[in-house]
């Protein structure tokens, strides 16, 4: 392709498709570094075993998420976000602000990220072209889980917390800024 040839379906002023994989990998590195926080602060606050287990499942894949985003930063010389930092202590606090108020509400949080992030990574699965077809199935199996994950808070009663959709609402909301906020710093 010559230089003034754009690739198909990209515009003029669009970032360069290396800068939009870049800032994808950001972003999907640091939500689930975010994720695994919220777990932690889940744990630290819910101490039943059949809740710590149900809570150690899903951050145990979390793990796997961001280590297996980790290691796409390092292959492709990505740098992640510089928000860290504040993810580390906002996920935290999340988890445990939302634990404090019960099971439920704990559950409705992950719903809510749960939700937020199925729609991010079905945004960035179709965004994704032929080239990119082994970043797009590791996107696709990480968003089954994270389905699985809101099917698990559904069904330990995340909808019968108090004020669910107003703790829904405020979640997906600072998922979403989160998720701005990740892909530009």
């Amino acid at each position: 392709m010559s230089e003034n040839m754009l690739p198909p379906g990209h515009l003029p002023g669009d970032p360069p498709p290396a800068s939009a994989i870049a800032r994808m990998l950001r972003v999907d590195h640091a939500g689930e570094y975010g994720a695994l926080r919220i777990y932690t602060g889940q744990r630290a606050v819910l101490r039943r075993p059949e809740t710590d287990a149900l809570l150690a499942h899903m951050q145990a894949q979390e793990q796997h998420h961001l280590d297996t985003f980790a290691a796409l930063l390092a292959a492709r010389r990505v740098r992640p976000t510089a928000l860290l930092p504040l993810w580390h202590l906002a996920g935290f606090v999340l988890g445990a602000a939302t634990a404090a108020l019960g099971e439920r509400a704990a559950m409705a949080c992950t719903v809510a990220v749960e939700e937020a992030i199925d729609a991010h990574y079905a945004r960035q699965a179709a965004a994704l072209g032929p080239e990119e077809t082994p970043l797009r199935d590791t996107i696709e199996a990480f968003r089954a889980e994270e389905l699985e994950h809101r099917d698990i808070g559904l069904a330990h009663e995340a909808e019968q917390a108090p004020a669910y959709r107003l703790l829904s609402a405020a979640i997906k909301t600072g998922c979403r800024a989160a998720i701005a906020l990740s892909e530009v710093f």
